[in-house]
Formats: structure tokens, sequence, C-alpha cells
């Protein structure tokens, strides 16, 4: 069977990749070989270079342990790059190219690709995936530049433009492109920019266009609206409610031949629960930069606690039922039997307040059935801001504790920055998720592995697609190709 490949734009730490590099055909072959992957961060290039080596591996049938003994700290970086090792990242190395995608450096970046792409009347059908970065249609990005007289010249809305001259100079048969729900209203001037990107895909310098599709309303493209392109992760086995558009690119010379196709929903949602219950227990240490302690914590958790306790709940939302089926693939697409412990999950440490803060807010959360705001909470646990208690209070969700029998809120890479948004929902725990946790509810096996710092770790998956959103993408774009192939 024909393998497809597969160019991937603003790569980040590989959402999108390592879901299309698992897509295999019936006989258990792979359906695409990653030829380029484009990402300017220095961290998330180590992390796809490491990820590439270990796909390398797999499909070589190389020796696997030198990969485990590293993600489990058990050998140095230096000790394991010998044999097997060695010559499959080299072969990853090759096609990871660190680059800030732009007009500057698109000579040396068309280049690259002609070199690994070959030559055209050669090449056949591939896959052109990616997402420009969302900073600057994000609402919350959109909203702390409220007022910056240069928001509207931040070149971030026009990265686009750098997918769409790779789209027009090379010709793919099918593209993904992928982005923040916020790009359906961002604008800039009186321009928006969902429009704006349509608009261009129709006239691309080549003369080249593309029919654009939606992955989950099966209607004639002038059929759709703008909320036709929003993909709900938590209907699709993620357990996360994460929504973004997402287009689905058809070249028009071979929209004929491809029926449209959108996912498959499953039976029921992945819960915070089915993805962290059997993670091991943490207890989170104080923070060693403490404000001076001149309060008994241990007496204010107590008396927060009796009174969280005796609250009278009027009604209390009925938890989900997960999907069985949903969840048998979750555990199944997760699932490594050769660590002997799950990696990159330690806790944070917190300081004294938050980790009373957290403690109670769990307690909370269980006891309501939802995540309370902090203003819920006894006015001794309050946050000492000069507005906490007033009308105008602002962000009075700034914790929340994610609840156990429902898909977790969006993870986001502000979890880089702090754990509020990201309380553990056992209230023994008292903590923040772990790098793990985050990246479960974000459907990465528990063998992928991020390279950097804890902070660069958690950064690169709050920028990542689910890779399990992206197998069930690449599955769809899999039988296209190979339709066009028969």
């Amino acid at each position: 069977m024909e393998v497809f490949p597969v160019i991937d734009l603003f790569a980040g730490p590989g959402g999108l990749n390592e879901g299309f590099s698992s897509v295999r055909d019936e006989r258990g072959d792979f359906a695409f070989q990653t030829l380029a992957s484009f990402e300017m961060d220095t961290f998330a290039c180590q992390t796809l270079r490491l990820r590439a080596t270990y796909r390398e591996l797999v499909r070589s049938e190389g020796d696997l342990r030198p990969y485990f003994d590293y993600i489990e700290g058990k050998r140095t970086w230096q000790s394991v790059l010998t044999g097997d090792f060695k010559r499959a990242y080299e072969t990853a190395k090759a096609h990871v190219y660190q680059v800030e995608l732009g007009e500057r450096n698109r000579p040396a970046v068309d280049s690259f690709i002609e070199q690994q792409l070959g030559p055209e009347k050669e090449r056949g059908h591939w896959a052109l995936i990616g997402g420009p970065p969302c900073q600057a249609y994000s609402l919350a990005g959109r909203s702390r530049r409220t007022g910056d007289e240069l928001f509207a010249a931040d070149h971030k809305h026009f990265l686009y433009r750098e997918y769409l001259h790779i789209l027009s100079k090379f010709m793919p048969s099918i593209f993904v492109m992928e982005n923040v729900k916020g790009l359906l209203s961002s604008k800039v001037g009186d321009s928006s920019m969902f429009q704006t990107i349509l608009s261009d895909l129709k006239r691309l310098p080549s003369g080249v266009s593309y029919e654009i599709r939606s992955l989950v309303v099966d209607a004639a493209p002038q059929d759709l609206e703008p909320s036709d392109f929003i993909i709900r992760s938590e209907n699709y086995g993620v357990p996360q409610k994460r929504h973004r558009v997402i287009l689905l690119g058809v070249r028009s010379d071979v929209t004929g031949s491809l029926p449209r196709r959108v996912l498959n929903k499953a039976d029921g949602p992945v819960t915070v629960r089915a993805a962290i219950q059997t993670m091991p227990g943490l207890q989170a240490r104080m923070s060693k930069r403490q404000p001076t302690i001149d309060r008994d914590w241990p007496a204010v958790q107590k008396e927060a606690l009796v009174e969280v306790r005796l609250r009278d709940v009027e009604s209390k939302p009925e938890p989900v039922k997960a999907g069985t089926l949903a969840v048998d693939e979750y555990e199944a697409w997760l699932h490594e039997e050769r660590l002997s412990a799950p990696i990159q999950h330690q806790p944070r440490m917190h300081m004294v307040s938050d980790l009373v803060r957290y403690r109670v807010m769990a307690e909370l959360a269980e006891h309501l059935g939802k995540s309370p705001k902090y203003t819920d909470l006894p006015t001794s646990l309050h946050p000492e801001h000069s507005n906490v208690g007033k009308a105008s209070t602002p962000f009075t969700d700034r914790f929340r504790v994610q609840i156990w029998d429902a898909p977790a809120t969006t993870v986001v890479s502000h979890i880089a920055k702090d754990g509020h948004y990201y309380i553990h929902p056992d209230p023994k725990q008292a903590r923040s998720l772990t790098v793990r946790e985050a990246a479960r509810l974000q459907s990465f096996p528990d063998n992928y592995f991020f390279e950097g710092s804890r902070t660069q770790q958690f950064h690169q998956v709050g920028n990542a697609v689910p890779p399990l959103l992206s197998r069930q993408i690449g599955n769809v774009v899999a039988d296209m190709l190979r339709s066009l192939e028969e």
C-alpha cells in the first residue's frame, strides 16, 4: 500500500504529527511518513526529534530499550546515543527543521521542502498539516491587548500566509489547518480573519484552489456556516472540552473523486476520572518563596472545611456517564506496559495559602458537583487582592477544580505559569496537575516525553493538538488519499 508523505507546519511538540503517524491500513502498515516538521521553539524541536526517533525504532523494529531508559531517567542522552538508537535519531533529526516561518526564511524552507518531497512529477498525493500560532486569535490573547494600538499590525495575525504560500507553491492533495475557536470572531480592522483566510484560499497566487470541507458536518461547502468548522474534542474521545476550528482542504482538481467524510462521534465522553484516577497520588511541597507565615493555616483549613461540609446544596448536577467504547479506546491508546512508573509526574511546589485553598476548593467541588468560584470560599481563604469581594471583581474563576465525572476544561499554555486553573479533583492531594496528567487530558500516550524544564513541558502540552483526535482526522485523510490511488 502507498505510504503518503506529510509536511507539518508550526508543529509544536507534535500532536498533529503523532496522530497522523499512528494511522495504519487494514494490513497494519503505516499510512503516513513525515518528511518535514517546521517549528521555531528549541525545546519543542527536541521533543519532535526524540519522538521521531521512537517512531523510527518502531518502524524499523529496532531496540527500544535505550529510549525507555532515557525517558525514565535511567541513562543519559550520550549513553543511549549508540547503535539502533543513534541510527534512528540521525534519520529523525534530518526532518525536524528549527525555523521561524516567515517571508525572510521562505527560500530556505521552500528549498528544504523541495528536497524532502523530491521532483514534482514523482510526488504523487500527499498532505500538509499544521496550525499557525493562535495568540492573535484567542479570546484571552485579544483581551490582554485591548487598547494596544500595535495589535492590528501584529505579524501573528498573518502567519497563516506562510501556510498558504506552501499550499500555493507545492499544491498538496489535502491539507488540515487547525486554529482556536476565537478565529471565527477575530477581526483586523473591519475584516473578519476567518473570511479573509477563506477568501485567500480561493485565490492562491499559483492559481490552484481548494474546496474547504467540515470534518463534523456533512454538507456542501457553500452550505457550511463558520461554526460548522468547530470540532469539540470531548465528542471524539478526548477527556477535555477543547474546541478548535479545523479546516479540511481538498485540491479542486481531485474533489470529484473524494466524497465528503466526517468524524464518527464517540459513544460518550472520556472523563477526568477515566484519564487520571489511576495515576499515583502525590502531595505537593510548599514553595521555598513563602511570604511571612503569620496565620495558623491548619486552623484556617479546619474551620473552612467545616463550613464547606455544612453548606446546603439545592441541586447537584448529574455526573456524566462516560462512553464505554470511548474509554476503552482511550486507555488502549495511552497504555505503555514497558514503563515501570509514570514519567513526568512530579507536582509543583505551592505556597501554603494555595495548598489550603486547593484542598478546600476540591472539597467544595465534590459538595457542589461543579467547580466553585473563589468567591464561594469562606472569606478567610479569599486571595489578598484589593478588589476581592467587590461587584467588579474580575476573574472570579481564576481558581478552577477539574471535576472527576466530566471532561476537563481546555488545557492551554498558561498552565506553564501557574496551576490555579488545573486543581486536582482529589482533596487529599491538594495540588495542581502534573505534566503527565495534563498530557493525559490532551491524549498524549504515556510514553510521549517532553523535553525541557517543567515550565517548558507544560507550555508544549498546552499548545498541542490532541493526538487522539488527530489520529481520527488522519484516518479520514488516509482513506481519501487511498481512494485517489485506486
